[in-house]
C-alpha cells in the first residue's frame, strides 16, 4: 500500500458531464491505498480463506462485453475466475473483475481494509497535480506515449490496440502516477464506497465527504480499457460513473484503502 498524505484539492470538472461538477474544494485525511487494483490472485486468497461465493456465482451469469459484436451480453458462468466465461482463462495478475460492490466490501472486511470514498479516490488519482484533465497532465498522449490502458480507435467498432492491451492488462503495466499508484486511469473501473447522486457535488461537505446517505447505485471511478476518445473518456481524472451494488462486469474491479 502507498501512504497518501491528506490535503485539500479542487474536485470535479467544469468541462465534463453535468454530474462531474461543479468544481468544489474538498479536504481528505491521510490514508493508505493499494498501489494497484486487487488482482485475481489476491481475490483467490480471500476465497480460499473464507469460502465466499460472489454474487455472479450465485446468479449463474454476469455482464460481459463482446468485443467482436460490440455489445454487452449476459453470459452464463461468467465469474471472477472466468470473466469472459468458462472457455477463457484469466491471468492471475490481472485486476479481478465480475465483482459486485457487495463482493468488494466482503473482501475489504476480510483484509481489514475498506473501499475508498469518492473524494479519497480522486485525490489519489490526481497525484498532487492540481486542475489537470488526466492523472499525468492535460495531454492524453504526451510525446505520443500511452500512459494508461484505454481503447484506441472507434469504440465499439474498431480497436487499433496501439497501447498493446486489447483488453484488461496485468496490474502495473503502465507507469504509476506521482503518488506511486498504478492504473488509476483505464484498465478497469473501480468501486468506491459512496452512493451515487447526480447533484451531490452541489451539496457536498468540504471536509472528508462520505457521499449521500442513501441511493440506488454506487460510484465507480477511473474508466476502463473500453473507454475511448469517442466514447466515455472515463480515464479523465474527474470522470464518474455508477452501477447497482450487485453488478458484475468484465471491466469493473476495485482497490482498497486503510486508515493511517
Amino acid at each position: 500500500m502507498v501512504l497518501i498524505h491528506g490535503g485539500s484539492f479542487l474536485m470535479g470538472a467544469s468541462d465534463g458531464l453535468p454530474y462531474e461538477g461543479p468544481v468544489h474544494e474538498v479536504s481528505v485525511g491521510a490514508y493508505w491505498m493499494d498501489a494497484h487494483e486487487v488482482t485475481v490472485a489476491d481475490f483467490a486468497k480471500f476465497i480460499a480463506a473464507t469460502g465466499y461465493q460472489t454474487e455472479a456465482e450465485k446468479y449463474g451469469w454476469s455482464g460481459v462485453f463482446d468485443a467482436e459484436a460490440g455489445e454487452w451480453r449476459q453470459l452464463p458462468a461468467a465469474d471472477w475466475r472466468h470473466p469472459e466465461g468458462p472457455a477463457h482463462e484469466v491471468d492471475p495478475q490481472e485486476p479481478v473483475t465480475q465483482i459486485s460492490w457487495n463482493d468488494a466490501m466482503a473482501f475489504a472486511l476480510w483484509a481489514k481494509k475498506r473501499l475508498p470514498t469518492e473524494a479519497e479516490w480522486e485525490y489519489a488519482a490526481r497525484g498532487g497535480l492540481a486542475g489537470k484533465k488526466y492523472g499525468w497532465g492535460d495531454e492524453l498522449k504526451p510525446g505520443g506515449k500511452y500512459l494508461a490502458n484505454w481503447w484506441q480507435g472507434d469504440f465499439p467498432r474498431q480497436n487499433t490496440n496501439e497501447d498493446g492491451s486489447p483488453g484488461r492488462s496485468v496490474v502495473g503495466k503502465f507507469p504509476a502516477n506521482r503518488f506511486g499508484l498504478y492504473d488509476m486511469a483505464g484498465n478497469v473501473w473501480e468501486w468506491c464506497a459512496d452512493w451515487f447522486d447526480r447533484s451531490y457535488y452541489r451539496a457536498s461537505p468540504r471536509n472528508r465527504p462520505q457521499g449521500p446517505e442513501a441511493g440506488e447505485e454506487r460510484v465507480i471511478r477511473g474508466g476502463s480499457w473500453m473507454c475511448s476518445e469517442n466514447y466515455c473518456q472515463g480515464f479523465r481524472v474527474a470522470a464518474r460513473s455508477h452501477a447497482s451494488p450487485d453488478t458484475g462486469l468484465n471491466n469493473l474491479g476495485f482497490r482498497c484503502v486503510q486508515d493511517e
